[in-house]
């Protein structure tokens, strides 16, 4: 795909893969095509707010994706605002900002300048979670809305949110309600969605059904696929990344993806229960599918992972850390905008 008419080395590195989708939605709104492939299953927040940014630039074709580089690079910078004072609230001013600093070099957060919604789901979410851990709850119901209405499985994020409620909201009766509205108000994107997508359908899942003829089904085992991929490397590594076709890119993702799954249980131990279900709930569902499509880009938002890194004391392991992202963000990068598949 191309931003404009002619290609352009520059900026079409910005739109890839599912960029056109996006673009599609912001131009055109939705089509549904029963029994078929459609853009229904993109949720609506990112692609509307390309529309309206958009408009700045004009109506023709390249104002939409520049609406989306807007829409993109200003979630992210706002993101990591709002990353700072939630880490804040755990750690020390130099561990916050070691946070960002790694969220930011990880090597997948190139994503976030993309025309691909990570940093804007990134933003709403640090925010909902800001919100109920200091117990502003119209802010946290809000933005967890947004959220949840940015990206197709944002949905598990909801009982991290409902275990912060329950800890946190105050025994007065009133803070308990606000709470409750909190978690209410949290899924009311969703909803909405859901029932477009009824009135366009007959079904309010049909996104998700329309998921599924992508090839993307999800619902199985979260372990088969890591459990698979450790035994291929483990006995014949050189074969399997250069003799097939995806071999390389699903070891990056792949491994990327056990690698969270075993910091999982160390964040809930540090942090608690609501960081560490976050983490397991929203890699279990990409991997619950089989296949490492995306795993990069889901855990590049899985913020509370970089939270706990920039927590531990090791400065040998902090910047051990930082070297690592930094020459895989090289790496990923390339492979990106030169059009591999890394989606």
């Amino acid at each position: 795909m191309t931003v404009f008419a002619e290609p352009s080395t520059f900026w079409d590195t910005f739109a890839r893969y599912d960029s056109g989708w996006y673009e599609g939605i912001a131009r055109n709104g939705y089509s549904y095509a029963a029994g078929g492939r459609s853009n229904i299953a993109y949720f609506p927040v990112y692609p509307m707010l390309m529309r309206y940014a958009g408009r700045m630039f004009g109506r023709y074709h390249a104002a939409f994706y520049f609406g989306g580089i807007v829409v993109s690079w200003s979630s992210y910078v706002l993101g990591m605002v709002a990353l700072y004072c939630l880490a804040r609230l755990d750690l020390e001013r130099e561990q916050a900002e070691r946070a960002v600093l790694l969220i930011s070099i990880f090597p997948f957060a190139f994503f976030y300048g993309m025309i691909y919604s990570e940093s804007t789901f990134l933003l709403f979410a640090v925010l909902a979670f800001l919100g109920f851990r200091t117990r502003w709850w119209i802010l946290g119901g809000v933005a967890a809305s947004i959220a949840i209405a940015t990206r197709t499985p944002a949905i598990v994020m909801w009982p991290s949110l409902a275990w912060i409620a329950w800890r946190t909201a105050q025994p007065a009766t009133r803070d308990r309600l606000m709470a409750v509205g909190a978690l209410v108000l949290a899924l009311a994107g969703f909803a909405w969605y859901s029932w477009y997508i009824y009135h366009e359908s007959g079904n309010p899942f049909e996104w998700a059904a329309t998921l599924q003829r992508w090839n993307y089904k999800i619902g199985g085992s979260p372990w088969r696929g890591p459990i698979e991929l450790l035994y291929t490397l483990t006995t014949h590594p050189y074969a399997y990344v250069t003799g097939t076709h995806m071999g390389l890119y699903d070891t990056l993702y792949g491994l990327t993806g056990i690698a969270f799954l075993v910091a999982a249980p160390l964040v809930w131990i540090r942090f608690g229960a609501a960081y560490g279900l976050f983490v397991a709930l929203n890699l279990a569902v990409p991997l619950s599918s089989g296949v490492f499509e995306g795993v990069g880009r889901y855990c590049s938002v899985l913020f509370p992972v970089f939270i706990w890194l920039a927590s531990r004391p090791s400065k040998f392991f902090g910047t051990a850390v930082v070297v690592v992202f930094a020459m895989f963000y090289t790496l990923a990068l390339a492979l990106f905008t030169t059009l591999h598949p890394l989606f």
